[in-house]
């Protein structure tokens, strides 16, 4: 739990401009979670009903592809579906990234 605090008290500028448009069903009505811990891991966003994990990398996950590679693995073992974007992706790109996150959720299932 308190790594969950620490994650969630140390969320980049782009974690928490992504969270205020996700939180409160403010997404075109889809749930999210932030800081969801799925077996060992804790994953950014996660739309339980879709399924679906949002990850926001920074720059220090270039240097832990090959966890981030098996990590995405047993997700998606697991049922997940996974989209990642760099954290410099959604600053300078916001409504692409959101649209298409919102093609994946409306893939996945219909809107709430």
């Amino acid at each position: 739990m308190e790594k969950l605090k620490q994650l969630r008290k140390e969320m980049t500028p782009e974690e928490l401009r992504l969270w205020y448009l996700l939180r409160g069903r403010r997404f075109f009505g889809y749930k999210f979670r932030r800081q969801m811990p799925i077996g060992a891991h804790i994953v950014d966003f996660a739309c339980f009903k879709a399924k679906l994990i949002i990850e926001l990398d920074g720059g220090q996950h270039q240097d832990e592809e090959a966890y981030d590679l098996c990590r995405t693995a047993f997700l998606k073992v697991n049922g997940w579906d996974v989209m990642r974007f760099w954290n410099n992706e959604f600053r300078v790109n916001e409504e692409e990234v959101l649209m298409v996150i919102l093609q994946k959720l409306r893939s996945l299932m219909p809107s709430p």
